[in-house]
């Protein structure tokens, strides 16, 4: 009787099993995702790459998986932060996503300190703002402030940040 052959797995099931715990890994240390989070946002991620037909041929899945798991990560931060259920520090929102904005070490490093030494509610509305993607509308309403108050808060932070990265 002849040994029966093992059926090839379709290639996103390979390359899921290729990049998967890579990606985990990523996700994990960028935002600080729990086990169970990060298990679901590498399936989300495969599942929505699973749309594209050219996936395999693709020169660097690696950079579009990527991108779809960054995103759906920053989209579940979003989502928890509308819905008041932010648990993350601001410092670790802003250690999560420093590396993408700054190419330079040096530079990387002087802008969190520069972010971390913001007073803290002009420090809140920056991070809400730039490394969790909310709207001024959206951060007015989950702090409980108007729209004009978050667009000062946001100014004086910036102005802050640039004096500091001047310097």
């Amino acid at each position: 009787m002849a040994a029966q052959e093992r059926p090839v797995p379709p290639p996103s099931e390979q390359l899921y099993r290729h990049y998967a715990g890579w990606l985990g890994k990523i996700l994990s240390l960028r935002f600080r995702a729990s086990a169970l989070d990060v298990d679901d946002l590498v399936q989300e991620t495969y599942l929505r790459a699973a749309r594209y037909e050219d996936l395999e041929t693709r020169g660097h899945p690696r950079a579009l998986l990527l991108q779809i798991a960054v995103n759906l990560a920053r989209d579940q931060l979003r989502r928890r932060v509308v819905q008041g259920g932010l648990s993350v520090p601001l410092e670790d929102v802003a250690d999560a996503d420093l590396g993408t904005q700054a190419p330079d070490q040096l530079y990387q490093l002087e802008l969190k300190q520069a972010v971390l030494a913001l007073p803290p509610r002009y420090r809140e509305v920056f991070v809400l703002s730039r490394f969790t993607g909310l709207s001024y509308d959206e951060i007015a309403s989950h702090l409980g402030i108007s729209v004009k108050t978050v667009e000062w808060r946001m100014s004086k932070a910036l102005a802050i940040c640039a004096a500091r990265l001047r310097d």
